[in-house]
Formats: C-alpha cells, structure tokens, sequence
C-alpha cells in the first residue's frame, strides 16, 4: 500500500522543487523560439537581453537563460558585449542549412508519403485552402509564413520519427530569419505561387509515391535559398564594381 504523501516529513511532497521559475523560462524561450522561426528577427540583427525582458515583460533571468539556449542551438551567436545577434546571412551559411534541410526533410517527407492516414492529408490540403484564399485576398507575409509553417510540420509530425523532427526544428529556427525576407520578396513580384509546389507534394502524398514528394519538396525550400544567395552574390558583385 502507497504512504500517504503527507506522512512524516512531509513526505515526497516536501522534496518537489517550485517549478513557477522554470515555466517563466519555458516561456520566454518558446516565444523567442516563435519568433525566430517566424522570421521576426532579421539576419545580423542584434538582440540586448534588457529589450527583450521589456518587451516580453519580464526580468532579465529568464530572457539571458533562453538565449543562452538559443546560442547552444547555433540559432544566435554570443557577442563580447552580453548582447547576442542572429547570425549573418552568407551564401556558405545557406548552402550548409539547405543540404541540411534536404537531407532531414525530404527523408521525413518521404517516411509521411507511407505513413499518412486519410485525416492526415485532409488536414493538410485544408491548409492549402487556407493559403490559397490569403492569396486571392491579400498577400499577407506573416500570415503565409505561419500557414507554410503549419503545412510543412503537419506532414512532419506523420512521418513516424521522434529522431528527425527535432532536427527539423533546430534547422527552421536556423532558417527562419533568412527565409522571410524571400518569402517577402516573392510577395512583392509575380514570381511563382510556392504554393504550386504545396500542391505537388500533396499530390505525392495522396498517390503514396515517396520519391516524388521529396522531389517536390526540394523545390519548395530550395526555391528561397536560390534567391537568396543569388542576390547576396550580385550585391558582392556590385560592392566590387564600384570599389
């Protein structure tokens, strides 16, 4: 028979340590997680740890702890100064987080492809609804990042592996910063809807046909790195010019 909990000394009650701290901390570091996978903090922009407790209305121990998370995640880098900075976007960078990308997603992807149930891909194509009445509305960039995000981790989470999802994780809030400023970019232009390749991987996925999701895929995050690193090249390109 269990002990009562309240029993001599208090019991195992007495020995539980106050977890208030912890979840403000949890917190903290999710919101700030958001934020960078979201794209809010832009590439090379440095963050003070006295802002963000302001801003998330909170003391500076839980802020200074979450970043220091964030720092262990390559997700930002450490300063001299205390402060920390989202890293710079180079074209090395992005080549190194997009063969990443391709490797980790395209296999999860392809696991989805054979593990999705009928629920599964309905749900996903009432994402893709959702993205294409935005579109027709009004091209909404927070709104499109945060649809793509939902899009892309709900045929995650179907592919049956607790190992590369958190991977996934780790290389979005990598990524995050760099690819609003393409998804912004193509919002502005005519270029190609991106939801174009949405459609081909769930198209994939209905067919149950892993090779082709992953090549779908592959188009879909390689098209901003592309654009991204095409266009730092050119900026290098015309800083020599002029020099």
């Amino acid at each position: 028979m269990l002990k009562s909990a309240t029993g001599k000394n208090g019991g195992f009650l007495s020995q539980l340590a106050p977890v208030g701290r912890e979840t403000v901390q949890d917190r903290v570091y999710g919101e700030l997680r958001r934020a960078l996978i979201g794209g809010l903090f832009e590439p090379s922009q440095v963050l003070t740890i006295r802002a963000l407790a302001d801003a998330l209305a909170t003391s500076t121990m839980p802020v200074r702890e979450a970043l220091s998370r964030l720092v262990t995640e390559k997700a930002l880098e450490a300063l001299p100064n205390r402060s920390v900075r989202v890293p710079p976007m180079t074209p090395e960078r992005m080549d190194d987080l997009l063969r990443a990308r391709i490797l980790t997603e395209g296999e999860a992807i392809a696991l989805a492809a054979t593990h999705m149930t009928a629920d599964q891909i309905a749900t996903v194509e009432d994402i893709l609804a959702q993205w294409d009445d935005m579109r027709e509305r009004d091209k909404v960039v927070g709104r499109e990042l945060e649809l793509n995000q939902a899009f892309h981790f709900e045929i995650y989470r179907a592919c049956g592996s607790a190992v590369l999802l958190p991977m996934i994780e780790s290389l979005w809030l990598q990524s995050g910063p760099c690819i609003r400023a393409a998804i912004y970019a193509f919002s502005q232009g005519d270029d190609i809807d991106t939801a174009q390749y949405h459609r081909s991987m769930v198209a994939a996925l209905v067919a149950r046909d892993p090779r082709a999701a992953r090549e779908a895929l592959v188009g879909d995050i390689s098209r901003p790195f592309t654009y991204l690193r095409d266009r730092l090249k050119a900026e290098a390109g015309l800083l020599e010019t002029e020099a």
